[in-house]
Parts: structure tokens; sequence; C-alpha cells
């Protein structure tokens, strides 16, 4: 296939976007055969089928790499509570916060986890995504962990879209393990880690450290343990407070540090040198009214990479919309609306460790997003509005 007049968003680093004002891009086994100026383009692909997009623009495919979209139920009663003036421990005594989705995923099977997921993910898939990560970390058992990673496997083949997938045992402590977080590491997390592993659900390993989770220490073993295995790490680091996670997560190398509202210059300059991925949540920030901004400025001064995700799940970040991330990350931390639509396509690939995905580049894999724009700042610009053309998924419409 032969894609003609296009503005073209390649997402390299050379100017602005990327950018290529009516360009040209040859797709062949579902990779990128050739891409540049319609006036470059080698006599070889010219009489190929072709699609006149009448300078629209296109973009890779978006990428979702933050996400726990597989989850039992939802906690909209919780939303409705809190606004009607309940308490954190009311909502708790009431049996909410996370002991209910839990319980709910706990509760439900593998083909309703799947039903509900789906719903989710093709409101990604109608915004142009093509590739998603999906956490565990909603059981806080075995058998309820590895049910969600089998679901996160199962949607890939259900619909046109990549999963990756991160075990996210240490997410938080069960009911069942209060008080004792270490006996809840040692019989529970590790080897929920080592049976999903062996079963092939598992493309990295992520945890949550903080005071309501767990400590540098405890989060060390279980990256001990993912480095043992040979999987890369992820890290939920300075959320609510800073304990040192990022610091921890740049000893691993880690792929990525994620939230980071707390977290500073030196944080920065550690997240630099490892080259590891800062991920901007703002749908978390902007649903639990935060005031606490990540240090976007610092993370700039140190050529940090900034991705952007939805961070899906039922709690804190109650959203599937990847245009709406991009435009939060514009009003709310004053991202450039280059810096977000790099933040969902090249940066995102590396926050995941995917090397052929977040470019259009010859020789990437064909995942691409059709827009009705002109030009890629509008992407960001709009609320609440699907400029969606077509998406295109290993070189097929």
């Amino acid at each position: 296939m032969l894609l003609l007049n296009a503005v073209i968003a390649t997402m390299e680093s050379n100017k602005p976007y990327g950018l290529i004002t009516r360009g040209a891009i040859v797709l062949e086994g579902g990779k990128i055969a050739w891409v540049g100026d319609q006036n470059d383009l080698p006599k070889v692909f010219s009489k190929m089928d072709s699609i006149d997009l009448k300078g629209r623009l296109v973009t890779p495919g978006l990428i979702d790499c933050h996400t726990h979209i597989v989850h039992g139920g939802n906690r909209a009663n919780e939303f409705e509570m809190r606004l009607n003036g309940a308490s954190y421990q009311e909502v708790s005594e009431a049996g909410g916060g996370i002991v209910s989705t839990v319980s709910k995923t706990r509760e439900a099977s593998e083909e309703e986890l799947l039903t509900d997921a789906l719903k989710r993910v093709d409101a990604l898939i109608a915004e142009g995504t093509t590739l998603i990560e999906i956490k565990s970390g909603y059981g806080l058992d075995i058998d309820t962990e590895i049910k969600m990673l089998r679901v996160a496997r199962e949607i890939q083949i259900r619909r046109d879209i990549h999963v990756k997938t991160s075990f996210l045992g240490a997410h938080a402590i069960p009911i069942e393990f209060k008080g004792e977080s270490d006996k809840y590491i040692d019989e529970i997390c590790l080897p929920a880690l080592d049976k999903a592993f062996a079963e092939g659900l598992v493309d990295a390993v992520d945890g949550f450290c903080e005071g309501i989770a767990f400590n540098t220490d405890q989060i060390s073993r279980v990256f001990n343990h993912a480095k043992s295995l040979g999987l890369p790490v992820k890290l939920h680091a300075e959320q609510l407070s800073n304990l040192g996670g990022t610091k921890l997560a740049t000893t691993f190398n880690a792929l990525s540090a994620d939230h980071l509202e707390y977290a500073n210059r030196s944080d920065a300059k550690a997240l630099s040198d490892s080259k590891t991925v800062a991920v901007i949540l703002p749908g978390a920030f902007y649903t639990l009214r935060e005031t606490q901004s990540p240090p976007i400025s610092d993370f700039r001064d140190y050529a940090v990479p900034m991705a952007l995700a939805t961070d899906c799940n039922p709690g804190s970040s109650p959203m599937a919309s990847l245009l709406l991330t991009m435009n939060m990350g514009c009003t709310l931390f004053r991202l450039t609306p280059e810096e977000v639509l790099l933040g969902v396509t090249r940066n995102a690939a590396l926050a995941l460790g995917v090397k052929d995905m977040g470019l259009v580049r010859a020789g990437y894999t064909a995942d691409l997003a059709v827009w009705d724009v002109s030009h890629p700042s509008e992407l960001s610009y709009r609320i609440g509005f699907n400029s969606l053309y077509k998406r295109i998924f290993g070189g097929k419409i």
C-alpha cells in the first residue's frame, strides 16, 4: 500500500514533530518500507495501489504505556460518596478503596474480566491506539494475579492491538496480610511472579513504592528477583511522597518511573543518567485533585524522556482516552503539544522497551493513525473530540 499526499509527524528529532508536509509512506509486509517527501518517492514504489490522504495528518499509532485496564467492578459509588462529604475512613469502612477492587477482581471469572476490559480497550482503539501496557495487581493472591495476566494476553488475541504485560504483585498489601508486608512478598508476590514467568505471562515487573504500599528495601527484593529471571522493571514512584523510589528504579536501569509528582531535581538527574523514562499520569493528578506537579522543568533540563499514559484504573484514574490525557498534560503540567505527542509515541515505546514502534520510520511496524486534521497540535488542543480518520495496524486499515 502507498499512502500519498500526507502530512507526516514522523516523531524523529531532526525538527519539530519530524514533520514532512507533503509526504508518502510505503507499507509492505506489515512494515514501513519507505517514508519521505513525495517528490523523492523511488520509482519502484510508484505503481503500487495508493490512497490519497488529501493533506491529512499521519502519526505513529498511539501507545498507552501504563494501564490497570483489567479489573473487576468499579468505584463510582465511592466517587459519589466523596462528593457528598464522606471521609476516606468512611469510604474504607463501607468496603471501598482498593479492597473493593481486589474483592471484585477475585470474584470475577476470566471471561467477565475480559468482557469488561475490552470495552475500555475498544475506547482506546477508537482513538488510534495500537499498543497498550496492562498490569496485574488487583488480585494480591497467586491465582488472581495469574488470572489477570492471562486476560491481558487474551486481549491481543481478541483485538488488533499489541499488549505488553507487567506483573504488579507489589501493588498493595491485602487484608489477610495486614501488618505483614514482608510475609506477603515471601508467600504471595514472589511465588506469583515465578508462576507467571513460567507461564510466559510477564514482560516486565512493576511495584508501588509508597508509604501506603512498599518501601525501597521491599521493592529491591522484588526487583532483584525480577533481575534473576531476566525481566526488566518499572516503578510507581514519588506519587504521594518522596521515599527514594525514583533513584532505586534507576539503580536497576528501570524502563520507567511513573507518577513522579514528588520527584526532585536530583531524581531528574538520576533518570537522565540511567535513560529511565519518566511516565507522567495526569489522570490520577486530576482525579485525586493533587496540587504537587511533577518537576517538568527539571526533566527538560536533564533531557529526561517523558511519556504520558492514561493510568486507566477504577480508583484514581478511571480514564480510557489518550487524547484527553494529552490535553491534560498540556493544561495541567504545561507540556507542549509536541512533548505530549512524543509522550504517547516515541517515548511511550521506550517506556515499554519496544524498539520498532513509536516512530514513522522505515523498518518499523506499520502501526499508524491517520487524523482528519492538518497539524499535530490539534490532537492535544481539542477536548472531548476524536479526529481519527483511519487506524492502520500491521499495515492493514
